[in-house]
């Protein structure tokens, strides 16, 4: 990538739509306008923040569509270039040929990210801002979008440079002791220099104790439903997704792969995934659903495990609920309406959830203790929260502190050098977080997630 170039690229989603947008940044875009634009006035003679309507022209001078050509001049657009947006109709084939002519005047295309890209290198927004826009896009719920824009006004932003200045200021004051000769240094120096470094750490953990939270908004949680054959898996399924996404018979073992939809519920992104029936079975087919069955509970956030009350509780039912951690696990008792006489649960110390899933009845509870294992996210107050990637580089910067915090704590002057290394280096981690610090390889890894035209 280089600034040098002019990018181009469709800015709207595939498919059709009332309107479509070309968007066109760098700096050979007024050359690019005045060539395949016409109207009552040359783009690049207008005012920013103002708009041409006219018709984008092919290079014979015939018509490719009515179109509005809105005017960004630098610093003032979200690339921080001179900038255009073609609008025209929302068609595949007509956004692709107004792309086609703007390439043939001069723009390359543009790689997946590299507006947001643009704005990070030209001082618009940080790492942790562009990061933002990307999950503003892909927010599955009102809450993890409020979350986002949160981070991209750059609330997360403020919280991240206020523990990195508080760390600057203390590895300024360590390396400051590297000047005293030996013995100078008066008590109470390194003391107060290990309170720094503590208060360094707490802030860094505030932030590393919003992983979970953002994991859940970002990704969705990851909820299993599992049982036995026949104990209404699949119909739970269904009822929670309103739709017959699963097939439902009563033939045991209709299940045999993993499904998986994605639903909101209360606010918070879910990944509901149907699983193959638990029972010891010849077929190799069906042990290969039992297999991923297990794989998915073992990384599973919650277990919906799901009980038939209309026959006796199995042994089997015994030993996989002995195996479960109930702390993430939801039990529902299903067929209620036909509970069998014989019918004993042995106490587990958490309340069942009684169902009776082919007539709805149930599934409101159901959704309720699935938010209240959550941890009542969505009725939190909204605060940025941090990503993977964020605490990745958050973990290792406060092992470095730690290290440091070790090595002053020994009040001896011989560890200031060290100690000092490993805050260089935490300070090189954090600053790769908002973009302090920065190398082409992360740039790379953080914009290509992103999608052509942003």
């Amino acid at each position: 990538m280089s600034l040098l170039d002019t990018i181009a690229a469709i800015a709207t989603p595939p498919g059709q739509g009332g309107v479509g947008i070309v968007r066109v940044s760098g700096p050979k875009v007024w050359t690019i306008a005045d060539e395949i634009f016409r109207s009552t006035g040359r783009p690049s003679q207008a005012s920013g923040g103002t708009f041409l309507f006219g018709t984008v022209r092919a290079s014979d001078g015939s018509e490719i569509d009515e179109a509005l050509c809105l005017i960004f001049r630098a610093p003032r657009s979200y690339t921080g270039e001179d900038t255009i947006e073609l609008q025209g109709h929302g068609g595949p084939v007509v956004l692709k040929n107004i792309l086609r002519r703007c390439l043939e005047a001069g723009a390359r295309m543009a790689q997946p990210g590299e507006f947001t890209q643009r704005a990070f290198l030209n001082g618009k927004m940080d790492l942790v801002q562009a990061e933002a826009v990307a999950d503003l896009i892909h927010a599955q719920s009102d809450r993890a979008a409020h979350v986002a824009i949160e981070q991209l006004e750059g609330g997360l932003s403020r919280q991240f440079n206020q523990v990195y200045n508080a760390l600057m200021e203390v590895a300024a004051d360590v390396e400051t002791t590297l000047d005293f000769v030996e013995d100078e240094l008066p008590e109470h120096v390194f003391p107060g220099l290990g309170q720094k470094v503590d208060l360094s750490l707490q802030g860094l953990d505030e932030l590393l104790s919003t992983w979970d939270e953002g994991r859940l908004l970002r990704e969705g949680a990851r909820v299993v439903i599992m049982g036995r054959p026949n104990a209404g898996k699949s119909t739970l399924f269904n009822v929670l997704l309103g739709s017959d996404r699963a097939i439902v018979t009563a033939i045991a073992g209709t299940t045999r792969d993993v499904i998986e939809e994605s639903l909101v519920i209360d606010g918070i992104p879910l990944r509901l995934l149907d699983t193959a029936g638990l029972r010891e079975t010849e077929c190799r087919i069906e042990q290969e659903g039992i297999r991923r069955a297990r794989v998915h509970f073992a990384a599973a956030d919650i277990v919906l495990y799901l009980i038939d009350s209309s026959q006796p509780v199995s042994q089997e039912d015994d030993d996989h609920l002995a195996a479960l951690d109930l702390s993430r696990t939801i039990i529902v008792l299903n067929k209620m309406d036909s509970r069998h006489p014989d019918f004993l649960m042995k106490e587990l110390g958490v309340q069942p959830v009684d169902a009776s899933l082919m007539t709805g009845v149930g599934a409101a509870a159901i959704c309720a203790a699935i938010a209240q294992k959550l941890g009542g996210i969505s009725h939190a107050p909204a605060h940025a929260v941090i990503s993977e990637r964020h605490r990745n580089l958050l973990e290792l910067a406060r092992n470095e502190i730690v290290q440091a915090r070790e090595r002053i704590a020994e009040g001896e002057e011989l560890g200031a050098a060290p100690a000092a290394e490993h805050l260089r280096a935490a300070l090189e981690f954090l600053g790769q977080v908002t973009g302090r610090v920065y190398h082409h390889e992360l740039l790379n890894n953080i914009f290509s997630r992103f999608c052509i035209g942003k």
